[in-house]
C-alpha cells in the first residue's frame, strides 16, 4: 500500500546551483548526496518533513553525469523541471506486482537500488497519465 509522497524528482543542469536556490529560497538543506552510476545521475536529497509512517518527504535534485542517461535525455528534450513523482511503500515488490496486474507497465522486472539504500521501480508514464511514477521502499527511517 502506498503510504506517502516520498519525493519529487527535479532534473537540473547544475546540481550545485540548484541546491543553492532551494537552500536560499526555501531554507531546505542537503541531507544526502550520491552518484548513482546505474541511473547516470548525481543527486542531492533535501528533507522536507517527517511523515506519519516514520519516514520523510524529500526533494530529489538530479543532474545527469552523462548525456545518454535517462535524466540527460529527458533534460535535452524538456529542459529543467519536475521529472517524476515517487510514492513510498513498505513493499515495492508487492505494490509493483499489484500495479502490473492492473495493466500498468512496470519498467523494471526486479526493483533496483535507489537513493540512500532504497529499492525502487518506475511505472511507464504513458500508463500514468503522462507522469513518470516511482515506487520506493526506504532502507531505513530518515
Amino acid at each position: 500500500m502506498l503510504t506517502r509522497i516520498d519525493h519529487i524528482g527535479i532534473a537540473c543542469h547544475d546540481l550545485d546551483t540548484t541546491v543553492e536556490f532551494y537552500r536560499t529560497t526555501y531554507g531546505f538543506e542537503v541531507f544526502h548526496t550520491e552518484v548513482n552510476e546505474e541511473q547516470g545521475v548525481r543527486e542531492a536529497m533535501l528533507r522536507i518533513n517527517g511523515t506519519d509512517d516514520g519516514h520523510a518527504s524529500w526533494i530529489q535534485l538530479l543532474e545527469p553525469v552523462r548525456e545518454d542517461s535517462p535524466v540527460g535525455k529527458w533534460l535535452a528534450k524538456n529542459g529543467e523541471g519536475v521529472h517524476h513523482i515517487a510514492f513510498g511503500t513498505a513493499d515495492v515488490d508487492g505494490d509493483a506486482d499489484a500495479v502490473r496486474d492492473k495493466g500498468v507497465r512496470v519498467l523494471y522486472d526486479t526493483p533496483r537500488a535507489g537513493s540512500m539504500g532504497s529499492r525502487i521501480t518506475f511505472l511507464h508514464p504513458k500508463d500514468c497519465h503522462g507522469v513518470l511514477t516511482e515506487l520506493v521502499t526506504s532502507a531505513t527511517e530518515h
